[in-house]
């Protein structure tokens, strides 16, 4: 396995983390959605608009030299106002990216139980994410402890229960 350690993200993150939902976009190989058209969708946006509020929480990945290679962070969402992986008010919703070359040697399991660690003891029993039919995460998602709760559009509305 890969050396590469975790820290808490910040606001100075802001730009990385987008860099990091352009990826979670694309997750399937060959994926070309641009930049521009993700960041300027309202879905996209509202997970970084703002970044980092008083509640948001969220962990960077970093590579041997230092380098960011893969984020996770969460954000509340208001019932009047919700994301794709929207279940109730006071349940963060996930979002996780990873560079291409660094998927699948732990990193995106690290992020993820760093930032469910980080939310339980936050004091949140629940954390809920949204992940497209097809993508390879899913897997990932069901053996940190994440169920299914809703399916629609191709996507699925996955919860884990933190305490």
């Amino acid at each position: 396995m890969v050396a590469f350690s975790i820290r808490a993200a910040g606001p100075a993150d802001g730009g990385f983390l987008a860099d990091m939902l352009v990826e979670a976009a694309n997750w399937r190989a060959g994926a070309t959605r641009p930049r521009p058209v993700i960041l300027a969708d309202a879905t996209h946006t509202a997970y970084l608009t703002g970044w980092q509020r008083p509640a948001d929480r969220g962990v960077v990945a970093l590579d041997p030299e230092g380098r960011p290679v893969g984020a996770a962070w969460y954000r509340l969402f208001a019932a009047d106002r919700p994301s794709a992986g929207f279940v109730a008010a006071g349940v963060p919703e996930l979002i996780i990216g990873v560079r291409p070359l660094w998927r699948a040697q732990g990193v995106g399991r690290a992020l993820l139980r760093a930032l469910a660690e980080d939310a339980r003891s936050g004091g949140y029993a629940r954390l809920a994410l949204s992940v497209e039919h097809g993508n390879f995460a899913h897997d990932l998602y069901r053996s940190e402890g994440f169920a299914i709760v809703a399916t629609a559009g191709g996507r699925d509305t996955m919860v884990r229960r933190l305490r």
